[in-house]
């Protein structure tokens, strides 16, 4: 079952609380989009016609999407 969804408003304040930083936020979900746009498989059931950039940061407001922090 597809989730009808569109044009999500997501709001950077829900994603804080699974990535600490807005830079982070950013990058992260740069590459995630990045990653599906070349192809990569959607973790998430949504709308074909949404863009890359908001299926990123659908996946990470679920909590699909794990990152490592290099030092």
């Amino acid at each position: 079952m597809v989730k009808d969804k569109d044009m999500s408003y997501i709001a950077v304040e829900n994603l804080l609380d699974k990535i600490s930083s807005r830079y982070k936020l950013v990058i992260i979900a740069s590459e995630r989009a990045e990653e599906l746009n070349n192809g990569g498989q959607r973790l998430i059931d949504i709308n074909p016609k949404v863009k890359a950039t908001t299926i990123a940061l659908e996946e990470i407001k679920e909590g699909k999407i794990n990152y490592k922090e290099r030092k």
